[in-house]
């Protein structure tokens, strides 16, 4: 079975409203580029999806991923904070490699990723998650951050 990943925007016919409306918003900060920056979006905007929401700072040279910012939603999910850390210490989903490559297709492809499974949770229950990686640069060239939204049913 496929790992469920799309970067074609046929998600928004099947996700939820909530990463829908976060989709759309990146979407209008792009002001006709391919990417906004991180300073185009207010952090008031982000108010309704603050508990989900990751940052994850990309550097190059070698390339690696750093979380900067971990909603509270998704540390509780980890059962940790992984801020400061590398992708890699702190990935959520079934497999390592799979999010590792959601990654790698948001910064160098320069697509949004979306992605969905059942998550386990600390309390060992399955729920059905979703999440959407969209890169920001300050350039429109190079991706130097991804911002992402985690969204998890409610038991």
């Amino acid at each position: 079975m496929a790992y469920p990943r799309t970067s074609s925007l046929d998600f928004l016919q099947r996700c939820s409203p909530a990463i829908a409306t976060f989709y759309r918003l990146w979407d209008g900060k792009r002001a006709g580029r391919g990417m906004p920056a991180r300073k185009d979006i207010d952090v008031l905007e982000l108010k309704p999806w603050l508990p989900g929401i990751i940052l994850v700072d990309v550097l190059w040279n070698p390339y690696r991923c750093l979380y900067r910012l971990v909603g509270s939603r998704v540390v509780a999910i980890k059962g940790k904070d992984p801020t400061g850390r590398p992708l890699s210490e702190g990935a959520h989903g079934e497999q390592l490699v799979e999010t590792l490559e959601d990654y790698r297709i948001v910064t160098h492809e320069q697509k949004p990723v979306y992605d969905w499974d059942n998550t386990a949770v600390l309390e060992q229950f399955m729920r059905y998650s979703e999440v959407l990686m969209l890169p920001l640069s300050n350039d429109d060239q190079l991706v130097n951050m991804v911002i992402a939204y985690l969204e998890v049913a409610p038991l």
